[in-house]
């Protein structure tokens, strides 16, 4: 987390990360209900970790960098 804060400009990061970010926060919050907090918080980073590897394998770096 630190190195993604830190190695992407902030206009890169918004553009990169927050669409995904958001998705995968919305999908834990509608449909993640596990009434526990470390399993809706790990289901949540997967998610978010998964969306972004297919968003990267759909685009690939060179079309979404700077």
């Amino acid at each position: 987390m630190y190195q993604l804060l830190h190695n992407l400009s902030t206009g890169a990061l918004l553009r990169q990360q927050l669409p995904v970010f958001s998705t995968s926060f919305l999908i834990a919050e509608f449909f993640y209900k596990f009434h526990s907090f470390a399993l809706e918080c790990a289901a949540f980073l997967l998610t978010w970790y998964v969306l972004d590897a297919v968003l990267q394998w759909v685009l690939p770096n060179n079309q979404r960098e700077d």
